[in-house]
């Protein structure tokens, strides 16, 4: 059987988009032994969730290039208890440091259901509830999610990409992958 062209991960805290390792952080090889696959798009390694890799170079591209603008969504636990006006206010755009996000589509969420652990276990503070919110952007700054909570009031505390474009999670155990379909690179 070939190499699948698409592949989902559901990457865990910890671990780079990378196969090697690095310092104190894991690399992707101890998740997935397959020759010739390379990720697409990056994710933070104290970031949880989607990974997509292809051995495609130009769906590879297509999927990194923020030029195509496809959807990233995110599930985003937060210091605090947003309201409407952070909300509105990430719908909206918010100023970074480096200029003013795109309008994102911004909305409370209840914890998801069936989430796995975190290992290590986010901080708790007894005086300080959380909240989560799903969050969707079309662009890729570095720790753009972060920083957008953050400029509202609402600093992260555990971040889960749930969605690439029309590829999520759906039911993908943390540290586990499978094939996907590569129609992406029929989509303009």
């Amino acid at each position: 059987m070939g190499l699948p062209g698409l592949i989902v991960f559901n990457k865990p805290y910890g671990v780079l988009s990378q196969f090697t390792p690095e310092g104190r952080w894991r690399g992707l090889k101890d998740f997935i032994d397959l020759p010739g696959v390379y990720v697409a798009g990056r994710l933070d390694a104290d970031s949880e969730g989607l990974l997509l890799l292809t051995r495609d170079g130009r769906l590879q591209a297509r999927i990194a290039d923020p030029r195509f603008k496809m959807e990233k969504t995110y599930w985003v636990q937060v210091e605090g208890e947003p309201g409407e006006a952070a909300l509105q206010s990430l719908r909206q755009g918010v100023q970074l440091n480096d200029g003013l996000s795109l309008p994102a589509r911004a909305s409370l969420m209840p914890e998801p259901p069936g989430l796995w652990p975190r290992d290590p276990p986010v901080r708790v503070r007894q005086s300080i509830p959380t909240g989560w919110i799903e969050l969707a952007i079309r662009e890729g700054r570095n720790r753009q999610v972060r920083r957008m909570t953050a400029a509202v009031g609402f600093p992260t505390l555990r971040l889960i990409r749930a969605a690439v474009g029309p590829y999520s999670l759906d039911g993908l155990g943390q540290g586990h992958w499978r094939k996907a379909d590569a129609g992406l690179a029929m989509v303009a």
